[in-house]
């Protein structure tokens, strides 16, 4: 099973962690420079592959004086600022002794919630890709604030696997993949092995955050395999400590755990609208509009709207929630927060009678709509 979808593979993203680069004394170079031999690896055997890395701040925190997390984001800030391009510099000699150009890229979630900045930084990635030059990716961390931030690169690297158009998400941990319980507490906890479908028991047995010098635990690596399997891509989270880990994986060992894609997957620019596109706001819908939404495929119309919440502008997305407030669909409006509440509750026709103008008869257009579908009980398979 795993053979067959990795002959399907030609472009990945590997992310990796903190926790695989960070030793007692902070970044080791010997970890890197393994795993640049690995990546090097692929890249002979004809896959392309974009990295995005964590590390900045384990690195420049030490001359800050700090021990565990910064306590504060000035002092995250601060610690990326020094550690971003030291990190770079481990990245950029390892990749020169096998003869490969490294380029940095940085992110904040405004970059890519913008549809013309979204499309600006694929280009800049495919061109990378196509001149050979290998992609290595991280949050920007020295001027993000919280609300134009990923969270965790994690999530960070499902995000750019819709970006690049990956094949494929690899996610390279300091845990062996996803056990039924926690394996540092628990000695006979089991390895699953295969995930065909990630339901709120999966998302249980992730557990909590992560370590001193990472965000991301369990639960995000979760989060970003959901996100990437919606995308058509599978995700697999191994032991990026383990020895020419990507050459074993790639040769088709049982490591780790592999997540299956999505059967019913969205298309590229509804997965950015229902992942990547900041929500500014929600509108309250009436039972007849839900059903027309939700079970018959149609567009949402100011008539149906019984009250809205938040500032936003024509072109940004929205919360889609029913009348009693439970979420059912984000979309992008094509009224502003001004505008919808002059012609709520009334019929199309009269939009411009209200307004003076009119964009279209259509509040959100089921283009751009994105429904929350239940999630079905779930299959996972341990370790054989």
């Amino acid at each position: 099973m795993r053979g067959e979808l990795l002959d399907r593979v030609k472009r990945v993203v590997i992310k990796v962690g903190s926790g695989v680069l960070v030793g007692g004394d902070g970044v080791d170079p010997a970890v890197i420079e393994a795993l640049v031999a690995d990546i090097n690896g692929l890249i002979v055997q004809g896959y392309e592959v974009l990295l995005v890395s964590s590390g900045a701040v384990a690195i420049g925190k030490g001359d800050l004086g700090i021990t565990g997390r910064p306590a504060t984001i000035p002092l995250k800030q601060a610690a990326a600022a020094i550690g971003q391009s030291r990190l770079m510099r481990f990245y950029k000699d390892a990749f020169r002794s096998w003869n490969r150009r490294v380029a940095q890229i940085l992110l904040t979630r405004d970059d890519l919630a913008n549809r013309r900045r979204f499309l600006n930084a694929r280009n800049t990635l495919m061109v990378l890709l196509e001149y050979g030059i290998v992609p290595i990716i991280n949050e920007n961390d020295t001027v993000v604030v919280d609300e134009i931030r990923f969270g965790d690169n994690d999530n960070l690297s499902a995000l750019v696997t819709n970006l690049a158009e990956a094949d494929l998400l690899v996610i390279l941990s300091d845990v062996e993949g996803l056990y039924d319980s926690n394996p540092r507490g628990n000695p006979g906890a089991r390895l699953i092995s295969r995930v065909e479908q990630i339901t709120p028991e999966i998302e249980e047995m992730a557990g909590g955050a992560g370590s001193d010098v990472g965000t991301g635990g369990m639960a995000t690596k979760i989060e970003a395999a959901k996100q990437a399997s919606l995308y058509g891509v599978s995700t697999l989270i191994v032991n990026g400590r383990k020895p020419e880990i990507l050459t074993r994986l790639f040769a088709g060992e049982e490591l780790g755990t592999w997540f299956l894609p999505a059967v019913d997957r969205l298309a590229a620019r509804k997965h950015w609208i229902a992942f990547t596109k900041n929500c500014r706001g929600r509108l309250l819908v009436d039972e007849g509009a839900r059903v027309a939404l939700a079970d018959r495929g149609k567009s949402l119309l100011p008539s149906g709207i019984l009250g809205l919440e938040g500032h936003f502008e024509r072109g940004d997305a929205v919360r889609l929630c029913d009348a009693e407030g439970r979420e059912f669909a984000r979309g992008i409006v094509n009224y502003s927060e001004a505008e919808l509440t002059r012609i709520r509750g009334h019929n199309s026709q009269r939009i411009e009678e209200l307004l003076g103008y009119k964009y279209g008869d259509e509040v959100i257009h089921r283009d751009n709509l994105v429904l929350k579908k239940p999630t079905a009980k779930s299959t996972a398979r341990g370790k054989e």
